[in-house]
């Protein structure tokens, strides 16, 4: 297993440790992803000192490059430097407790087997010796290699004493399990659920950055239903907690919205890395739980969940400290927009629709096709078959208009500043009814998207709202 240290910067290390008689280790993600030869390896490599962290940071950097410049740490006792891909970070061993209430550590020196006991999962506890006489040489005191192969996540200790020190580590959990494809040990997930309570202490930025490692994954719809099994979704996230279940009334009932929602992301995510656009995936539905509607003529009905559900995407990334930005906004617009392709699908696609789709998506008619059909979670093959069928129809009918009028993040050929001028008028809501009749008419087909026909419609558009063009127009 020496494969693990093939890389020079290893070799350096044990030069320096070595030489100034320093017990080191190489611990954590870098030696688990190292044995299961993950496809993108974990590129932080953790390096534990028996003594002074800091100083032998700064040795091995000079080693390398005197121009490396070592950040410190003091105050948690750890430096690093980047090197190549890797950020090598170097903290002297140290045992770790969190006080009730707390969510920070308290920090003391320990030996390697305290480091390893702190250690979130045994996957994560394995160490590599970097000294020169036991170079190579695993230590694993919690069997984790076992673990590895046998693609289980638990505790090196007991899981209600990991989970109380730190919560977070019930999180981690089933994001390794997502992303790993690994089981969470029954006792460790037992434990999960008793203690769900106690995330509530973990600050919101630090539950992201674990939500956006399970919306990445392979697998996310994993992570989060074991996050609702046990009992964390309902607290860290419950708009999307509030999907689940099945509501029946004389015989009708509606699916599962959660169990749809976390299926349409797994179908987006064999398709695209994007995660706005896995998240879009995830909240397309989250309104449907305040539209829910039912009549006993037509049954359940979501009416207006699109429209709703894109207005509560900004208080929602809010509460999760995601950007307020024009991610947001990528996700809104296609939460807004996911049905519409779907309702072309159904009924007879006239140009005019098509044209409006492509106005409204613009440079994200093809991510808003790639979500509508990851929608289609129906198990019927043959229903399914039909919908995508339609979507192809509906894709070529885009690719059709798209080339005919170069619609796609339209630009009337005729602006606001050029109304103003030719009728001598100031901006004001004549502008705007002006411009709108020109878009429509290019949209519904009036006019091609030309510059001559556009100003027809606007001379046209302007007499019928009073306005007479100047024979002289000013200047814009």
């Amino acid at each position: 297993m020496n494969i693990c240290l093939n890389d020079r910067i290893f070799e350096i290390l044990s030069e320096v440790v070595t030489a100034e008689d320093v017990k080191a280790f190489v611990i954590g993600g870098w030696v688990r992803d190292c044995i299961l030869s993950r496809e993108h390896p974990e590129k932080d490599i953790d390096i534990v000192i028996i003594g002074n962290g800091i100083e032998t940071a700064r040795k091995t950097a000079r080693k390398i490059d005197p121009k490396i410049r070592v950040s410190i740490f003091k105050n948690f006792g750890t430096a690093m430097f980047r090197w190549n891909d890797y950020d090598i970070e170097f903290v002297g061993a140290r045992k770790e407790s969190y006080r009730r209430g707390s969510r920070k550590p308290v920090v003391e020196g320990g030996t390697l087997e305290d480091d390893q006991k702190r250690r979130d999962f045994t996957i994560n506890a394995l160490a590599i010796s970097l000294n020169k006489e036991t170079y190579g040489e695993f230590l694993d005191p919690f069997n984790g290699i076992d673990d590895l192969k046998n693609k289980i996540i638990r505790t090196p200790l007991d899981p209600v004493r990991t989970f109380s020190d730190d919560p977070l580590r019930m999180m981690r959990a089933i994001r390794f399990a997502a992303q790993l494809n690994f089981t969470i040990e029954k006792n460790t997930f037992d434990s999960i659920s008793e203690n769900a309570e106690r995330i509530r202490i973990v600050s919101p930025e630090r539950i992201t950055t674990e939500l956006n490692k399970i919306i990445i994954s392979d697998h996310p719809s994993m992570g989060f239903i074991m996050l609702e099994k046990s009992g964390l979704l309902s607290i860290i996230f419950p708009e999307l907690d509030k999907l689940k279940g099945v509501d029946k009334k004389e015989g009708k009932a509606h699916k599962d919205n959660f169990h749809h929602s976390v299926k349409v992301l797994d179908n987006i995510s064999k398709r695209t890395d994007n995660q706005w656009l896995r998240w879009a995936a995830l909240l397309h539905d989250i309104a449907k739980p305040v539209t829910k509607k039912y009549t006993p003529e037509t049954g359940w009905s979501f009416h207006g969940h699109e429209y709703i559900g894109s207005k509560m995407i900004p208080d929602i990334f809010r509460k999760l400290k995601l950007p307020l930005n024009e991610k947001m906004k990528y996700v809104q617009k296609l939460v807004e927009l996911h049905l519409r392709p779907i309702v072309l699908s159904q009924e007879e696609v006239t140009d005019s629709a098509v044209r409006r789709l492509l106005f409204d998506a613009g440079d994200d008619i093809d991510d808003l096709m790639l979500l509508c059909e990851a929608d289609i979670t129906s198990k019927n093959e043959e229903k399914k078959t039909r919908h995508l069928e339609n979507f192809k129809y509906v894709r070529k009918k885009l690719r059709e208009i798209e080339e005919k009028d170069a619609l796609r993040n339209f630009q009337p050929p005729v602006d606001g500043s050029e109304i103003i001028s030719t009728f001598g008028i100031k901006p004001g809501k004549e502008v705007g009814i002006i411009k709108n009749a020109i878009r429509d008419a290019i949209l519904d087909g009036v006019i091609p998207n030309e510059k001559k026909a556009a100003r027809k419609i606007m001379i046209k558009k302007g007499k019928e709202i009073g306005l007479t063009p100047l024979k002289h127009p000013r200047s814009s």
